[in-house]
């Protein structure tokens, strides 16, 4: 006999329908819920971290290659530009806690040479110092 003829069969009980109750939905999108409560804040505080560490990075290798471009020409350069077309930075440094490279803020030299760059972010570092006092 057939699987079809066996529920076909009176007095046999059946199943109307195959699927998921709500019930059951509502409890797995509770569980998923949860899961992502613990998840995303410590996702969110990883990336924040990582954007310090390369912000410091590249604080740290244009402080560098001004200083050495100091130390080469006998004057500071103009413009961070010009540290990348003369070849003391590979490219031209990215602010990554404001995902920009146009918003750097730069200490000028009496003759109107770049002597230090900062970050031009607002808020506090995992540290307690200010952005812009990295």
């Amino acid at each position: 006999m057939s699987l079809a003829a066996i529920n076909r069969r009176p007095g046999r009980l059946r199943r109307p329908y195959a699927g998921f109750t709500l019930i059951e939905l509502m409890v797995v999108l509770a569980l998923v819920g949860a899961l992502l409560s613990i998840a995303l804040p410590r996702y969110v505080a990883s990336v924040n971290r990582s954007a310090e560490v390369v912000l410091r990075q590249n604080l740290k290798a244009t402080r560098q290659a001004i200083d050495q471009y100091y130390g080469d020409r006998g004057a500071y350069p103009r413009s961070l530009n010009e540290l990348v077309q003369r070849g003391y930075l590979d490219q031209y440094p990215v602010d990554p806690v404001l995902d920009s490279r146009e918003r750097w803020l730069v200490e000028l030299a009496p003759d109107g040479g770049i002597t230090n760059v900062r970050s031009g972010a607002e808020g506090v570092a995992s540290d307690g110092r200010n952005y812009r006092d990295l």
